[in-house]
């Protein structure tokens, strides 16, 4: 095996002469590539090195991590490329038809991107070994190729995660190889170093650019617009090594060509792999559907998007056993993404001519002429501005042009809050998105209702059209609507301060009205809201609009500034009245004006617990809430004084997570007065137990059923052929479904919805109803099925169950989020409902 580790590394390096300037990896850092892993900082200083000595490497920071680390990309070139670096970027973007002209260069972008899940650790030093050969100047071989490309090359997407990992791994390694699994080096500990510092996979948020990370990285993206982007991951330790081309589904907007050099690469790739026996597999397990990837995000935005997987990860450590008991070393993992990004760089020089051609053609074509079935969508201004105003922060994120709709009548177009088709009007106010610009594409997977799915086996969810993820009334039209000019957002005029009000009173209809409630609470000034809808002065409220009474706040040294400078940070406008008796509804003083008493709030993690659901409520708090949070372990529960605190949420675990004396204990703080949230697996902790209201099944007939059904499916199972056991064990999941779901209005969990939430589901529970509880969101039937795939055995069941609800214990509560309503913190809409849990319910 040992010679095939080096087999690869030296097939493109051609002479050592002359490279005295530049130090190789081992003589910069002390120790050969695969020794060890390296610290994040130290291939930072490796790579200001080659770029001190190399004036035709230049490095960009182009952000920093929430752990201030440095996030940096390289931008390697021939001299005469790097001469002209800015008319080569600038004609890139003319050829995508983002600026006007025509481009005088003809030089394809290459970018590589490694590492960004921090555990699938080979990335960055391959990345290291990699830039060496592309930068060094006495490398003949990758000195042509740069002559017909520009290499940008990102070592390290994710550093906080990956310097978890590696501190970790460093400190528990073995100095003598240690490649028994068993060896604690090669068991991580909760969390892993996968995800970033709030613990999201950056690799599923390309498109919704929810992490810092993603946010920086996406704005350098959009400069370049690359015609080939590689994506460097590791799988599991038993298997080999993956390439393009990628399995189906593939998404039907990619093009002949995309699917053509993802073919050229991998045969190109292969030829390689087997002059050095090394095994591997393509158009399996990794598909190009889901539209946030770093595969299929930049397919989607004209490149060619590959996934390269090579076999280790995170188990694997500096070197482990494999189930045939070869040792995967990270040396020989390093030598398989160099031989990749090698032959990435010769692939892009041989067909510099042909990826230039296709890709302006992707841009012309698509721009002029949309494929799919929807050219036009449009957002109704009025159904809730504050989520509209999130929805266009993220279009221009992506680079995609909207307008304002004008006023127009008779249009025929797709509702998405019914599923059905529509006559309607639109308005000044309205928003309308086409698919005739240059980001044609990415616009129409971003809001298409219901992506073609040609093979049910996919790796990730199959359905997230924006309406839904914020909540939003909208409609697909299958014909060109034009904006009838630029969109101008209703202007914001700034609160002033004047007399002071009874009450200043302000809506509830989004996250920015919770980050408002948090900034309150946070200067201890005292917030209400109304149990019942009210009219005042002229002016109408629903029942959970925020009221900011004069009376209560006495104490508050300048009230009233405190709350105008509030209200302005989060472009809330404020109505005030001078008086606290009203016209219809209740008056201020009624019992039924609730005072928000500002929760101590304890998120539970740790293992056990999904740490992905974890970390998105995390940042939700941090980041979007700036409201205190008390991080706690699962397996501590047993052992806290929960006195301390109002309200404990529990992500998602596995098996419910509590032990018995732990569930006890939150029991007997529920029941004195405490709020336990729990979301998605979490609720395996209360259901079918004795003392909770939470059931799977509503009846003993229904549960006979369910026996007589899950025998003939178990036999079904059985017989099935051997090969198509993956098809049928999925036939009874979810992977984002989207559900209509019937909110209550006039519970608390229904503040602000309109009495409809779109639900994201990617499990296959279903709940009965609450019999003394409140069912305060439901799935009414199964017409409430709105997109996405979920299995035939449990389609037909969704219906007349539970989603989100709410069971009294003593004088608390518990609040059962059946699916996670913050999905990787894009799905907008949710994050209302979860903080209607924290802030509203109970109070």
């Amino acid at each position: 095996m040992k010679k095939h580790i080096f087999l690869s590394l030296i097939l493109f390096t051609i002479s050592i002469c002359g490279w005295a300037q530049i130090q190789t990896p081992e003589q910069f850092l002390g120790y050969k590539p695969g020794d060890r892993f390296t610290p994040h900082h130290r291939m930072v200083d490796y790579f200001e090195h080659v770029a001190a000595n190399n004036p035709n490497v230049k490095l960009i920071q182009y952000g920093e991590t929430n752990e201030k680390r440095p996030l940096i990309v390289a931008i390697i070139a021939s001299e005469e490329n790097m001469a002209r670096i800015e008319q080569i970027r600038e004609d890139n973007l003319k050829r995508a038809g983002v600026l006007e002209g025509e481009p005088s260069t003809a030089v394809p972008i290459n970018w590589m991107s490694f590492n960004v899940h921090g555990n699938e650790s080979v990335g960055m030093e391959a990345a290291i070994s990699s830039f060496y050969t592309l930068a060094n100047p006495a490398n003949a071989k990758s000195q042509e190729w740069l002559k017909n490309q520009v290499i940008l090359l990102d070592p390290c997407i994710n550093p906080d995660g990956r310097d978890r990992y590696s501190n970790w791994y460093n400190q528990k390694m073995n100095t003598r190889l240690q490649p028994d699994l068993q060896s604690v080096e090669h068991n991580e500990p909760w969390p892993g170093g996968r995800a970033n510092h709030y613990l999201f996979d950056l690799n599923r948020d390309w498109a919704w650019q929810v992490q810092v990370e993603s946010q920086q990285r996406m704005k350098l993206y959009n400069q370049w617009l690359p015609q080939l982007h590689l994506d460097f991951h590791e799988q599991g330790i038993n298997n080999p090594f993956y390439m393009a081309p990628a399995a189906e589904p593939l998404h039907e907007q990619l093009t002949p060509w995309q699917h053509e050099f993802q073919d050229t690469f991998g045969r190109n790739t292969a030829k390689y792999f087997d002059e050095a026996g090394r095994f591997y597999f393509t158009k399996e397990r990794f598909d190009l559907l889901y539209p946030s990837y770093g595969d299929s995000y930049p397919m989607f935005n004209g490149a060619i998007g590959m996934t390269i997987e090579q076999g280790g990860g995170g188990q694997a450590g500096i070197g482990g056993y494999n189930s045939v008991g070869d040792t995967v070393t990270l040396s020989y993992r390093i030598a398989g993404h160099y031989t990749a990004a090698m032959s990435a760089a010769e692939v892009t020089s041989q067909n510099a001519e042909k990826l230039l051609a296709e890709y302006e053609k992707f841009y012309d074509e698509n721009s002029s002429s949309p494929k799919g079935k929807y050219k036009s969508f449009v957002i109704k201004g009025e159904s809730n501005p504050a989520q509209v105003a999130k929805l266009l922060m993220l279009l221009d994120k992506n680079g995609i042009k909207y307008g304002k709709a004008g006023s127009k009548s008779g249009i025929k177009g797709f509702e998405y809050q019914t599923g059905e088709s529509k006559t309607f009007s639109t308005t000044e106010e309205d928003v309308i998105i086409n698919a005739f610009q240059p980001k044609s594409v990415l616009t129409q997977v971003f809001f298409e209702p219901n992506p073609v799915l040609n093979d049910s086996i996919t790796y990730d969810i199959t359905s997230w059209a924006l309406p839904y993820a914020y909540g939003l009334e909208a409609y697909a039209v299958e014909t060109r609507i034009d904006p009838a000019g630029e969109y101008e957002a209703p202007e914001f005029v700034s609160n002033q301060a004047g007399k002071t009000p009874v009450a200043y009173m302000a809506s509830w209809e989004g996250t920015r009205d919770v980050a408002f409630l948090a900034e309150l609470l946070n200067a201890g000034i005292r917030v209400k809201y109304p149990e019942f809808p009210f009219e005042v002065e002229g002016k109408s409220f629903p029942a959970g609009s925020l009221l900011i009474t004069k009376g209560g706040n006495e104490y508050v040294e300048n009230f009233d500034q405190k709350v105008i400078e509030a209200a302005n940070k989060f472009g809330i406008t404020l109505a005030t009245t001078m008086s606290g008796y009203v016209d219809k509804g209740k008056d201020f003083g009624s019992p039924n004006i609730r005072i928000i008493q500002a929760p101590k709030v304890a998120l539970i993690g740790g293992s056990g617990t999904n740490s992905l659901n974890y970390g998105a409520i995390w940042h939700f708090f941090e980041q979007e809430l700036d409201y205190p949070l008390v991080n706690l372990e699962l397996e501590n529960m047993g052992r806290y004084d929960l006195s301390k605190y109002d309200v404990l949420i529990m992500p998602s675990t596995r098996g419910g997570g509590l032990s018995k004396p732990a569930l006890d204990k939150v029991m007997e703080w529920v029941r004195a007065g405490g709020k336990m949230i729990a979301i998605d697996g979490a609720l395996n902790a209360f259901a079918n137990k004795e003392g909770f209201e939470l059931k799977t099944f509503d009846t003993d007939e229904e549960k006979k059923a369910a026996e007589k059904e899950s025998e003939a499916l178990a036999k079904e199972e059985r017989l099935a052929p051997y090969q198509e056991g993956e098809r049928v064990a999925i036939s009874g999941g979810a992977a984002g479904a989207i559900y209509e779901i019937t909110m209550d209005e006039t519970h608390p969990l229904g503040y602000g919805t309109g009495g409809k939430y779109y639900t994201l589901k990617n499990n296959s529970s279903r709940y009965a109803y609450l019999t003394n509880g409140v069912n305060a969101g439901i799935i009414a039937d199964n017409d409430a099925y709105r997109t996405g795939y979920i299995g035939y055995k449990i389609k037909s069941k969704i219906g007349e169950s539970m989603a989100i609800g709410t069971e009294r214990a003593g004088r608390g509560q518990i609040v059962y989020f059946v699916d996670d309503p913050i999905f990787r913190g894009f799905w907008e809409s949710g994050k209302l409902i979860l903080s209607n849990a924290i802030f509203m319910v109970g109070q």
